[in-house]
């Protein structure tokens, strides 16, 4: 479902990986794991279309993506600030996705009442993002990246910053959700107990490379 074939990315007159290569099935789950500097945060943008490439190729299925832009790509992506919209309310974050898709008013609105219900924010449709609590914002982000339905869906370190019972009661939550879905995801995180709980496979971005 998701190809990164032989791809090298540099920053400025940096090489941050050389010829790296990762393959994932449809529905299947992976973490990344690495020390910090080590590209992982590079490799979801430039999956992503956020970063370019100094070669190689990226496919989604069959298509390759390399060269489009981010929003033909099929692909989500949650960042570790959620990067919600302040002067939005719950409903439009979330409703943002299929705005720019063009959808009609009359469909997007009960995709979005649907996925607002499936995380647990059926009630906060109309809050602004500056009345949730860091939870609640991490549920929206979600929700917002999956409202679209992507192919393939980044995590970067989604749950950063909450404290133990709630980091634990999401990434439970996160888990069952994806898997009801069966949504391909790459999920980067420095924490192993959270890899080993929501992926399949936990790979080291530096064996990657060639």
């Amino acid at each position: 479902m998701l190809t990164v074939d032989d791809v090298s990315v540099d920053f400025g007159t940096n090489r941050i990986f050389d010829h790296l290569s990762l393959k994932l099935d449809a529905g299947e789950l992976v973490s990344l794991v690495g020390p910090s500097g080590s590209g992982k945060t590079t490799l979801l943008r430039a999956i992503a279309g956020l970063q370019p490439l100094a070669s190689g190729q990226i496919y989604v299925g069959e298509r390759n993506v390399t060269d489009l832009p981010t929003y033909r790509r099929g692909i989500g992506m949650v960042f570790q600030d959620n990067q919600l919209f302040s002067h939005l309310s719950v409903f439009e974050n979330v409703a943002y996705a299929l705005r720019i898709k063009h959808m009609p008013k009359e469909i997007r609105q009960p995709l979005v009442a649907d996925m607002l219900k499936l995380v647990g924010l059926a009630s906060f449709d109309k809050r602004t993002t500056m009345q949730l609590s860091g939870g609640e914002a991490k549920r929206v982000a979600v929700a917002r990246s999956l409202v679209a339905e992507p192919s393939v869906l980044l995590l970067d370190e989604p749950l950063t910053g909450l404290d133990g019972e709630l980091h634990a009661r999401l990434l439970l939550d996160l888990s069952v959700l994806l898997r009801k879905r069966g949504t391909t995801v790459v999920h980067v995180t420095h924490d192993l107990d959270e890899a080993r709980e929501l992926s399949d496979r936990i790979v080291d971005i530096r064996l990657l490379s060639q």
